[in-house]
């Protein structure tokens, strides 16, 4: 085998990299099968390998067989090599780096088209092929070892055409779940017994959140397969295997449902379709029904973001399968409407049959070739489209260019008098009342009018000033551009575009690329079309977000430039010229440094302070440094041998600006290093386990707390402040407090072992909140985010109640809205801060939040009186920034987030979800600030 490819273009030394020597073309017929080598079949009841003997297979296989090519695309979050198996004919293993480089230029479309024919006619087919990255879904892992054996070992035609055509790139996407939920399952020696409730999350901090990092890429794994997806192999098909099928079915494939995003190329919707068909034909000739479509799911290819679902705005196809199937057998239920053949299930599966993991395993076989021989017979085509969809998004970015939207349908529809107004005006609506086959219609000066107004134009670049007061999230932000192979410039002087100047060291993100339309997903709004069955019907959930600009997200502050421009940029290149921040130079004139508190990244520098044992202060009034005004909530550092060190350090390899001052502690309040205890769950918590991660990012050390210990008190002792995620604090209703299984997680208490026994429980109203109040009380502080916040503020006595509820003239009903008048699923909203409030210290004016269905308060008018004060609130009935919300004018005037004093502590109630899927960097100094704490002159008790 030769040198990895990736390593070379990256200089990645991985002390656990694999290399193999290729097998001669003669050992062939002597690869190991899995049952010689595992002394099982894949697929055998009551049975799963882990990842260390996958791993010890692959490379088992890869020595024996000259038709494969093993590589390891970097280490897991626990260390562990996450390997990718590159499979096809050997004269093809033997050109991979040449094969590799045609599907770079296809895919960035940077040849001509006579070369990019050429390419098309020698070039090979390339197909990505995933497994086990939601790990608990076990088929997936255990598909790639089957699927690679049998095109390791075949010599049938059909093999032998597909190799010859095609290059398989076999990942494994969760090496460390694989590892985990195999050992736990085996550990169990009742067979019957054996099951996936394994106690922590399967990928170290986001468990199945590992499929809803994609375009930030947050995590190691995923930074791994961007990497090997966009900067080294770009396949035009991809297929990412998950679990489980419908009831009463066997597999959920392509076609999917509505609705598509409106900014990817028209030939991803038509190019699934096609995929999906081959897939569905393959089984019904194969005799394997019960595998359905589109309305029997709830998948889309709206959101960008997952494994599967960013690959469109990269012009390539993604597929997704749901499978049923587990070791453990089980039997498939009847469900009466499963019998009547339609078009999104035209074979349906007989029921009451037990269905055997091997089954499951065979269907995905399938499924695999289904798409390889497509890949095979129509390879000049599949290799010709990728590169036909990114000259046509290249065109369509340096010309005008226009994306219709709901938003611009429904006002042409008003104005034109032809829609129905309300739901009617979207586009999933919008066939119901078309006049087919009468002509009839508008006018071209209104289409003209309506969809090609000049204003509306798709942007030709943005760009990122350098002078920005958070530069260095903004450099975090390209940064998860360039790991989806988005190609951005550099500024080497200053500019001026469309009148405005800009500093050197700005960016410029042009949307003349290959990968458009992920550029305008990042940056443009998502306009979601109002999605109802019929009307006054509930609405169709998203399968995942509705909105989610990533630059709103982090807070970046941009400039959509609409025609075409130039200037001094020099482009970079996403693997070698990776952007880091900056070095910032620390002038030692003073007696010690001010740190805005705009910067994120001064909350790292004080993380740093704490651990140094240096002393931090925090203005609590404005004061002029150097002639200028720096506001309160600015963080004042003085210069000391604990200190100093920190600075410099901190300046060159995080690149916070230190501004030289004067002694500035007599107007700030020293901030004593944070104790930080962060709860936690039997079975894992997706949103405690971002924070986790968040705060590792930020280098603040922190405790995981679980319920036992919450119920055993003296909580101060040990800790200043404690967070609580989403779905943490139950109702007053009671209720767990929290999604999950059983306590024990499947198992008896006397089963748990030793190690986890301690993590079984929840926080509970009668004896957890007691000793939460104490802890407040004693002069804690306490963060509550998502649903915990209201519930918590309701616990504390606070006047809080849900603004979004029922009103008549008189008053409310205090009966909450129902989603047929209010529903915004994951989006993107405005809201109005107080910056002087202890939570927003550092908080623009006005600001973007993730909301979804989220709590939003109504204050009592004694709140001020009893020490609970607004922290953020929606100040207009049309919030509404990136996504869908229906019936936003309900959110107007409601309290998005408030803090409150309780006793001699503090509490931090914030219904968005601040830290979600650790993206919203603009609401992570809500965070820090409830961390750090607030100065101790304004603690007042009621």
């Amino acid at each position: 085998m030769r040198t990895s490819t990736l390593r070379r273009l990256t200089g990645l030394a991985l002390a656990v990299a694999v290399v193999i020597a290729p097998a001669p073309a003669a050992a062939q017929s002597r690869v190991t099968s899995p049952k010689q080598f595992f002394g099982h079949d894949i697929g055998d009841d009551y049975w799963l390998p882990n990842y260390t003997q996958f791993m010890a297979y692959w490379q088992k296989v890869a020595k024996e067989s000259p038709r494969a090519h093993l590589d390891t695309i970097g280490v897991t979050a626990e260390g562990r090599p996450q390997l990718s198996l590159i499979v096809s004919a050997p004269e093809n293993i033997a050109k991979l780096e040449h094969y590799r480089s045609i599907a770079k230029h296809l895919a960035y479309a940077d040849v001509s088209e006579a070369e990019a024919r050429q390419f098309a006619k020698e070039g090979k087919a390339v197909m990505w092929i995933d497994g086990g990255l939601h790990a608990t879904e076990v088929l997936g892992s255990n598909q790639l070892i089957e699927t690679s054996w049998q095109f390791l070992s075949r010599n049938d035609e059909e093999t032998n055409r597909i190799l010859k055509d095609d290059i398989i790139v076999f990942v494994h996407a969760n090496p460390d779940g694989m590892e985990l939920v195999a050992n736990w399952y085996m550990a169990e020696k009742d067979t019957l017994k054996r099951n996936m409730n394994i106690p922590r999350l399967y990928q170290k901090y986001i468990g199945h959140d590992d499929n809803r990092d994609f375009y930030i890429a947050n995590q190691n794994e995923t930074t791994n397969m961007n990497r090997w997806m966009y900067l080294t192999w770009f396949p035009q098909i991809m297929y990412n295997h998950h679990q489980t099928g419908p009831a009463g079915a066997v597999m959920f494939s392509p076609p999917f449902r509505d609705p598509a995003s409106y900014n990817f190329h028209e030939s991803i919707i038509t190019g699934i379709d096609v995929v999906g068909a081959a897939i569905h034909a393959r089984m019904e000739m194969e005799h394997k029904p019960g595998v359905v479509d589109r309305s029997l799911s709830s998948y889309s290819t709206w959101w960008n973001g997952g494994l599967r679902t960013m690959a469109y705005f990269h012009n390539m196809i993604g597929i997704l399968t749901e499978t049923i199937g587990n070791p453990t057998p089980m039997t498939i239920p009847f469900l009466a409407e499963r019998q009547l053949r339609f078009a999104d299930m035209p074979y349906p599966l007989p029921p009451l049959q037990t269905w055997h993991f091997r089954q499951s395993i065979d269907y995905s076989v399938t499924a695999n070739k289904a798409i390889l021989d497509y890949m095979s017979r129509y390879r000049e085509t599949v290799l010709w489209n990728i590169y036909r969809m990114g000259r046509d998004e290249i065109a369509r970015g340096n010309s005008d260019d226009w994306i219709v939207t709901p938003k611009i349908l429904a006002e042409a529809q008003a104005k034109m008098g032809g829609g129905r107004g309300g739901r009617g005006a979207a586009p999933l609506d919008a066939f119901a009342t078309a006049d087919f086959g009468r002509g009839g219609g508008g006018t071209r000066e209104q289409y003209e009018e309506f969809f090609r107004k000049k204003e509306n134009r798709a942007p030709r670049g943005y760009i990122i000033p350098s002078d920005q007061a958070d530069f260095l999230t903004a450099q975090k932000f390209l940064v998860a551009l360039q790991k989806a192979g988005i190609l951005i410039d550099r500024a080497t002087a200053g500019f001026t575009v469309a009148g405005k100047t800009y500093p050197a060291g700005s960016y410029v993100v042009k949307t003349n690329q290959a990968f458009r339309a992920h550029v305008l997903d990042m940056f443009e709004p998502q306009d979601h079309p109002n999605d109802f069955p019929y009307p006054g019907a509930p609405p169709n959930r998203p399968y995942d977000n509705a909105g989610w600009t990533l630059a709103m997200q982090m807070g970046v502050k941009f400039d959509r430039v609409l025609d075409g421009f130039d200037g001094p940029f020099k482009p970079l290149d996403p693997l070698a010229d990776r952007i880091k921040p900056d070095p910032t130079t620390v002038v030692a004139s003073g007696a010690g440094w001010v740190l805005s508190p705009k910067q994120n990244d001064a909350f790292h520098v004080v993380a740093r302070l704490w651990q140094a044992g240096a002393d931090v202060y925090r203005l609590n009034r404005a004061a002029t440094v150097n002639g200028k005004t720096v506001s309160a909530g600015s963080w004042y550092v003085p210069a000391n041998a604990k200190s100093t060190p920190v600075v410099q350090r901190s300046a060159k390899d995080i690149g916070v600006e230190f501004t030289p001052s004067g002694d500035l502690s007599a107007s700030a309040d020293k901030t004593p290093a944070a104790r930080i205890a962060l709860w936690d769950r039997y079975g894992g918590s997706m949103p405690s386990g971002h924070i986790r991660w968040l705060l590792e990012q930020y280098e603040m050390p922190y405790k995981l707390v679980y319920a036992q210990e919450l119920d055993a008190g003296n909580l101060r002792a040990k800790y200043d402040v404690i967070i609580f995620p989403e779905n943490s604090i139950p109702g007053t209703a009671g209720g767990r407090g929290g999604r999950g299984g059983a306590p024990g997680g499947g198992r008896g208490a006397a089963e748990i072992p030793a190690e986890f026994a301690s993590w079984v429980g929840n926080v509970s109203i009668d004896k957890t909140l007691p000793k939460i109040k104490e802890f407040v009380q004693q002069g804690g502080r306490v963060v509550a985010i998502g649903p915990s916040s209201i519930n918590i503020g309701q616990q504390f006595g606070f006047p809080i109640t849900n603004h979004l509820v029922e009103r008549t003239p008189t008053g409310t009903t205090g009966t909450p809205l129902p989603s047929d008048k209010f529903y915004v699923p994951g989006s993107l909203l405005e809201v109005a801060y107080d910056t002087t409030a202890d939570a927003a210290r550092g908080q623009d004016a006005h600001g973007i939040v993730f909301y979804d269905n989220s709590p939003t308060f109504r204050l009592g008018p004694d709140a001020a009186a009893k020490g609970v004060r607004p922290v953020a609130w929606f100040e207009s009935p049309s919030p509404l920034r990136s996504g869908w919300a229906w019936g936003q004018n309900y959110l107007d005037q409601g309290v998005a987030m408030a803090e409150g004093t309780y006793g001699q502590g503090y509490v931090y109630m914030f219904g968005p979800e601040i830290t979600f899927r650790a993206q919203p960097h603009a609401t992570f100094k809500l965070l820090f600030n409830a961390i750090t704490g607030p100065p101790p002159a304004a603690r007042v008790v009621p």
